[in-house]
């Protein structure tokens, strides 16, 4: 495989009477040996190949070098590694971790690398619903959108009982002009209002909408789809959707009233609500002024608005009194088993582990570099980075549950597992990886090996 060295020499000075220098004139070396981890995750689950086959190619394929599943394959797999931007791939293509990968380890053409440049990508990320004359790659939103629930749904052997899909609309800045771009006041920035869905782990949905909307606008659409799909396979599991007062909207309750979908959504305070529980609060405030700690209590009521609901739901109250205050909450909920204190403190408040996902896709996966001018290519990106995240956790349920990194956050697992040096030596019966002798986390790295060879 060729590689482009230079021979230029920098001194670091002496140790005892040794010279200390480098240079990058190594050879074949990556330091991103672990991702032969993913790539057998990836066999596993066959993500990147379905991916691929959310896409049209209306290209002469006599006159190509990059499929369209090396094109896919290395875009998330280069964000799953650390690599958010397209420029990247200029150097990538020429890495022996990508080339397998991506299953090609030489170019059928000269002057050509095993994976493509930054330009050949691009074209990809500019791809449309439909093919043009000038953007000959197409893709199926409505596919790509289906390939989440259906990697979820294979994660499990047998249906649970019970999910709870968690949903929630978070803020992605923008410094440019990009189309759909809006000011958004609670977040004090232009930006986008991605709509994500979660189940636990699993990532369901992530959806690239404008910031001029509501939290909730397009999520009745966006749970019946989920909902339809997932009962296709499972018809006797309960849904559960929960989300935070942004949420408590009377279409979607109405229509989770309707299909048997049952919900717990934080309920923004007012004045009447805050009336219902006076008693529960003065009783909260004295214990609280007596004792030096946080005190609460918890009303359960029918309530319902003056002029937004269609009908009375079941709201329960938190009365709480800390650090010299009132801090009352309220949530709207049509579950009938279990107390209020229940209901509040072990299944609403665990929605806020969501969050930590969320954080995980933008930071970690680069899911907010929405940089380009339209919000379809902005939307593609936002699945690329999706769709690593999918990737890193189906490596680490399959082959990180026994390790110390089965609870890692993506970035945890990049950092430790798939960020190893090795030289890398290409014979005509194998290509083999020295990896570091020294890695600190080679034992985890043998675990998850076995647990992706036995599997």
């Amino acid at each position: 495989m060729p590689t482009e060295c230079s021979a230029e020499r920098f001194d670091f000075g002496p140790v005892g009477r040794r010279e200390v220098v480098g240079s990058f004139d190594g050879g074949a070396i990556t330091s991103d040996a672990g991702a032969l981890l993913l790539g057998a995750a990836d066999r596993m689950i066959g993500l990147v190949d379905r991916l691929a086959g959310c896409f049209n190619d209306d290209r002469r394929q006599d006159l190509i070098e990059h499929s369209v599943a090396t094109l896919v394959g290395q875009r998330v797999f280069g964000i799953a590694l650390g690599y958010e931007d397209i420029n990247d791939h200029d150097d990538l293509r020429r890495d022996p971790v990508m080339a397998v990968l991506a299953g090609k380890l030489e170019a059928g053409r000269t002057n050509c690398a095993p994976v493509a440049g930054k330009s050949t990508l691009n074209r990809l990320e500019l791809s449309r619903e439909t093919a043009t004359r000038y953007h000959k790659i197409a893709h199926d939103p409505a596919a790509i959108e289906g390939l989440f629930v259906t990697v979820f749904l294979e994660a499990h052997q047998t249906p649970p009982q019970e999910i709870i899909l968690d949903i929630d609309a978070t803020d992605d800045p923008l410094h440019g002009h990009q189309e759909g771009r809006f000011f958004h006041g609670y977040y004090d920035c232009y930006c986008y209002l991605p709509l994500y869905v979660f189940c636990g782990r699993h990532l369901l949905a992530a959806k690239l909408r404008p910031a001029n909307i509501d939290a909730a606008a397009g999520t009745v659409d966006e749970i019946a789809r989920i909902a339809a799909q997932i009962r296709r396979c499972w018809p006797h599991t309960r849904i559960i959707l929960r989300g935070d007062s942004g949420f408590a909207r009377d279409a979607l309750m109405g229509w989770c009233e309707t299909n048997g979908v049952d919900y717990i959504f934080g309920l923004a305070r007012n004045a009447r609500l805050k009336g219902m529980i006076a008693a529960e609060l003065g009783e909260a405030q004295q214990e609280s002024q007596q004792t030096g700690k946080p005190a609460r209590r918890f009303r359960d009521f029918t309530w319902s608005t003056l002029k937004s609901w269609s009908r009375e739901r079941r709201v329960i109250a938190k009365a709480e009194w800390t650090r010299g205050e009132e801090n009352p909450r309220f949530i709207v909920t049509t579950l009938t088993i279990g107390d209020g204190r229940h209901l509040y403190e072990e299944i609403y408040c665990a929605r806020g582990e969501m969050e930590n996902r969320i954080k995980q896709c933008q930071i970690d996966l680069f899911a907010d570099r929405t940089s380009t001018a339209t919000m379809a290519a902005n939307q593609l990106r936002l699945w690329f980075a999706s769709m690593a995240y999918v990737l890193i956790d189906g490596t680490r349920r399959l082959a990180l549950q026994a390790t110390d990194l089965a609870n890692a956050s993506c970035g945890t697992i990049r950092r430790k597992l798939f960020k190893i040096g090795a030289l890398v030596t290409i014979s005509v019966r194998r290509v083999k990886f020295a990896m570091a002798s020294g890695c600190p986390y080679k034992a985890v790295f043998a675990t998850a090996h076995r647990a992706l060879d036995t599997a």
